[in-house]
């Protein structure tokens, strides 16, 4: 019969929960598939010996002592498809790779390939083979025997102080209890459910527990597999994480810098729940969970939870978060107008509020969105809450968007109550004629500005007519509340304006938008206007290269459809992606939309602003927001998650009628520019109570990363009426690499307590988790084909000559930056890791195979050179001359890329800036050359093009640099720690080596 592991916290499934479960499962055996170099798989049994020291499979054609590997003679213990076998085409579409796992073995390294029927049975072979390969001669007698572990003397310990009698047992009641206080999240019926089960198992079933008992109930409860393994991974004893352990999992695997022994000393102090573990820097199995489940190891950057971004460009080049109908509680026709929806949208960070004034019935403006809202708002009540309110969740400028209904006595009340109230916070300076664009965020901090209509110039009046094609009056005409006529002739409706209110507006004033040419010819700087959904959607379709460039200097407001009656919310990256500053949403309504606008804005510390791409802000740069592939000059990011598990998962609201078993799966989402949108989902997690395992990788390209979001949502399978359980949304640039947890939200975007999913993210570009080059991808697919960015002809003599001044540096540096890519790439597959591993993660494998070997062979790196050689004294086997030949490789890309970097940086500059240098006199050369119509608009789009793809492939090379100096530092490091360096008395400080990146110029 086959046997198979389960980590399901069902009661009549197996759990491995120790390295001792581990162990007596392997002495059990099971079925698993060995794997041969022809691509074939074969059924064999494979079981641990009883003296611990060979692992066996049967049947097999050779004689029983040849079936067999000797545990001394295990090299690395690699999970996943991480062998050339494994990897070749004829399997890769066979199985997944977590139900994959080769045991390197011999003087040669050869490999066992082995595939599970499960990630279950594949962690618990791994699990045990790692501890006794850890062990090496020095076999453990018996698993779990010996001494009481850190552990189990810790849960004794809480026992022996709740047993206030001193009798050794105590009431079930109180066990419970005392087990959700340490694990809160846990339901109180599984712990009674599990208590009652192992009292059955043993025949003593009481009302009062023993210490023994409790222990085994807290250990089957309260130990997570999965971090269970990951421990194991990272441990030296398999027990527990020393300091040295702890500092190799926050640099290797978490991505954190400057980590010291003292920081994960800190830590251990802070989390591990022993006293003997505080003392000597130890941290264990729940201490380890305590840490990962904390604020100090979120998925969310904490450095995102401050501002972060340059304050101080024009107001224009930022998002800002921006609401519609704030006072609405519910939909447009019917709802109800509450004060305590402005309190709410200014407490989530909004900048922008809508006001919409009607007349009051005793002589003094009121607020709602028309008039068959069921109440309204008193205008003074509201601007006495903003003056209290305005600046609490954010100090930068706020934007009260006014939509006039009033007559023009109540418009004077209504200005007066503004001055009298606001007061100097009130923002009344005229605007600068002599500037071309908005002051700053940061110039404007502590500023309320008011966003509405002027009179002309010359009107002396106290009151005059203004065009109105503001939102609202549309919806109020259909309601029938609008008895003012259209002017014959069509053309926008005129509404009378008084002098007072007028006067309040200054960098935000409303004008009608007639087209893109009207306004690059004369709309002025602090003119703005505002699209409806509709209108904003058909230029972000037909035109969206012109919107965008548009947006640069003019700030845009959009505002719902009217038809949106139940105040439901439009998609705000439909207009992101366009540069659309102010997309009003309508905050009273959850749901995807406003999950998309909440988490995008947590992002800059919650303030309300986030400064947009910078390709979406230069004055000259080719930017298609409809983008279906990689854009010029950005580069494209490979963002690889791997779901895990869920943790104290609640029910659907809506699913009363089920039972209490939920049958989750996860979705995730990427929302940004259309190349980059996509969805994907695990499977689903079947019978799998509160806590699932998904144990499931997903892969996603990001193109612009600077305007992506990823939302994980959690539904139900089984569901009845409702199947959504949870979500949680953050912007791409906020994600912290490796092991986290990610906090998940209800529909309304309230904290669900104890809720979490478990997942590792690895990113392009970024430490930690590693860099998941797209050239693995690349080659599995079977592109081998090197691509290059070059320049477009304008059509304009004088300027193509320029641009192809630069078609050599750029073929240059492709070919630099590509050529380390597959050094990098292959040197990584070689140490049985993936692309997405670190530099320093490759050093200490290698490091590991020459220390768990009897007859090492001696392999060093040489640190005294700043390109360390990694040489061999002696014969070794074939596959660690493969590994030296491909760090030689990798070490001579990476030293011609740092050497000729400055000089093809310096060609590319060069040529954007004589680029550059035309675009003043751009127009005037036109119009020499005879250009007009679609060959104007072909030569405009192909200068930016040129111009946009210098300046990102010069940051591309650039950065390439800085990672190729610091992977030279990581070498350094990892050669110094891992005993395997020679001629280095300290390892380098990362400054030194990156001395050689300040000659570019910026």
């Amino acid at each position: 019969k086959k046997k198979t592991v389960s980590f399901s916290t069902m009661p009549n499934d197996r759990k491995i929960n120790s390295t001792a479960a581990c162990i007596s499962f392997m002495l059990e055996g099971c079925e698993l598939k060995k794997v041969r170099s022809n691509s074939r798989m074969y059924s064999r049994f494979f079981v641990l010996d009883a003296d611990m020291r060979s692992l066996r499979w049967e049947p097999s054609k050779k004689d029983s002592e040849k079936a067999k590997i000797e545990i001394k003679s295990v090299k690395e213990v690699r999970v996943g498809k991480k062998t050339p076998v494994l990897r070749s085409n004829g399997l890769s579409d066979q199985f997944p790779d977590e139900c994959a796992f080769s045991i390197i073995y011999g003087d040669n390294y050869e490999s066992l390939d082995l595939v599970a029927s499960s990630a279950d049975v594949v962690s618990a072979w791994v699990m045990g083979l790692r501890y006794l390969v850890s062990y090496g001669k020095h076999t453990p007698e018996a698993p779990g025997t010996g001494h009481p572990s850190l552990r189990t003397s810790w849960i004794s310990s809480v026992f022996d102080l709740a047993d206030l009698e001193k009798s050794g047992r105590i009431p079930v009641s109180r066990a419970v209890q005392l087990i959700k206080a340490l694990n809160p999240g846990m339901k109180t019926s599984t712990i009674e459910l599990k208590f009652k089960e192992l009292q059955k198992a043993s025949e003593r079933p009481s009302m009062e527990v023993a210490c023994d008992l409790f222990v085994e109930v807290y250990c089957e409860l309260c130990t997570r597999p999965e971090i269970f393994f990951l421990l194991v991974q990272f441990s030296s004893n398999k027990e527990y994480l020393g300091l040295k352990d702890l500092l190799m999992f926050l640099e290797v695997e978490q991505g954190m810098e400057g980590v010291t022994e003292e920081k994960c000393l800190e830590i251990v102090s802070k989390y591990e729940p022993s006293k003997e573990g505080r003392e000597k820097g130890y941290l264990a199995i729940d201490g380890f969970t305590r840490y990962l489940l904390s604020a100090d190891c979120s998925i969310f950057d904490p450095q995102h939870r401050k501002v972060c971004q340059d304050m101080a460009q024009p107001l224009s080049h930022y998002y800002i978060s921006s609401a519609h109908s704030a006072c609405l509680l519910e939909d447009n026709f019917w709802g109800r107008s509450d004060i305590s929806g402005y309190l709410s949208a200014l407490g989530l960070g909004c900048r922008s509020i809508e006001l919409v004034l009607w007349d009051g019935p005793e002589g003094e403006p009121v607020v709602y969105t028309s008039p068959s809202a069921a109440s309204c708002v008193p205008f003074r009540a509201v601007v006495g809450l903003i003056d209290q309110h305005a600046f609490t969740a954010s100090a930068y400028p706020l934007i009260l968007c006014l939509v006039v209904r009033c007559s023009a006595p109540q418009q004077r009340l209504a200005a007066q109550c503004l001055r009298k109230t606001l007061g100097e916070k009130l923002y009344l300076e005229p605007p600068n004629p002599a500037a071309s664009y908005l002051p700053s965020p940061e110039q404007l901090k502590g500023r309320i500005l008011i966003k509405g209509k002027k009179l002309p110039p010359g009107c002396e009046d106290s009151e005059g007519e203004v065009s109105d094609e503001e939102e609202g009056w549309e919806l109020a005409r259909r309601l029938g509340q609008e008895d003012r006529e259209v002017p014959e002739g069509g053309g926008p409706r005129r509404v009378r304006l008084s002098r007072e209110l007028s006067e309040l507006v200054s960098l935000c004033q409303a004008v009608p938008f007639q087209d893109f040419e009207s306004s690059r010819r004369g709309q002025r700087y602090w003119e703005m206007c505002s699209f409806s959904e509709v209108e904003a959607g058909r230029f972000a379709n037909e035109c969206p290269a012109e919107l965008v460039s548009y947006n640069k200097r003019f700030l845009s407001r959009v505002y719902p459809s009217p038809m949106r009656i139940d105040a439901s919310n439009m998609n705000p990256q439909d207009f992101w992606k366009c540069g659309c500053q102010m997309v009003a949403m309508n905050y009273q309504t959850p749901g995807l939309m406003m999950d998309l606008n909440a988490g995008w804005f947590q992002q800059n510390g919650a303030c309300g602003y986030v400064l947009r791409p910078a390709i979406m802000r230069e004055e000259v740069s080719y930017f298609s927001a409809n983008a279906k592939d990689s854009l010029p000059g950005v580069s494209a990011q490979l963002l690889h998650l791997k779901v895990i598990s869920g943790q104290n998962l609640p029910k659907p609201r809506g699913s009363g009628a089920k039972g209490e078993v939920v049958e989750p799966y996860v979705c995730a989402e990427i929302h940004g520019i259309p190349a980059d949108c996509a969805e994907h989902r695990t499977k689903t997690a079947l019978q799998s109570g509160d806590n699932p395992v998904f144990d499931e990788s997903l892969e996603f390209q990001i193109n612009l990363p600077e305007l992506a979001v990823l939302r994980f949502v959690v539904l139900d399978d089984d569901y009845i009426g409702d199947e959504f359980i949870a979500q949680y949304t953050i912007p791409f640039e906020c994600l912290q690499p490796g092991y986290r947890h990610v906090p998940l939200q209800s529909l309304a975007g309230e904290p669900l307590p104890h809720a979490t999913l478990f997942v590792h993210v690895a990113i392009t570009d970024r430490r930690g988790g590693g860099k998941g080059h797209r050239r693995g991808l690349a080659g599995r697919r079977g592109r081998r084909v090197r691509e290059y960015t070059s320049t477009k002809a304008t059509g304009i003599k004088a300027i193509d000559e320029v641009f192809r001044t630069a078609t050599q540096p750029l073929r240059e540096a492709t070919d630099l930056r590509e050529n380390v890519q597959n050094a990098l790439v292959s040197f990584k597959e070689l140490c049985g890791l993936t692309p997405a591993a670190n530099m320093k993660q490759c050093i200490l494998t290698v490091a590991a195979w020459l220390l768990h070997s009897d007859s090492a062979p001696s392999v060093t790196l040489n640190l005294a050179e700043q390109y360390p050689a990694m040489e061999a004294q002696g014969p070794i086997p074939d596959l660690l001359r493969k590994v030296l030949t491909a760090y030689e490789t990798m070490i001579q890309t990476s030293r011609t890329l740092i050497e000729s970097a400055d000089a093809v940086y310096g060609k590319l500059i060069q040529a954007q800036q004589a680029g550059m240098d035309f675009h003043k006199e751009l127009h005037r050369v036109e119009a020499k050359e005879g250009l007009r119509g679609r060959k104007l608009q072909k030569a405009l789009e192909s200068f930016a093009w040129n111009i946009t793809v210098l300046k990102g492939q010069a940051d591309l090379l650039k950065h390439a640099k800085a990672e190729a100096l610091d992977n030279l530092w990581q070498i350094h490091n990892a050669g110094q720690s891992c005993g395997i360096g020679r001629n280095g008395s300290a390892s380098p400080e990362p400054s030194r080596l990156r001395a050689p990146l300040e000659p570019i110029p910026e």
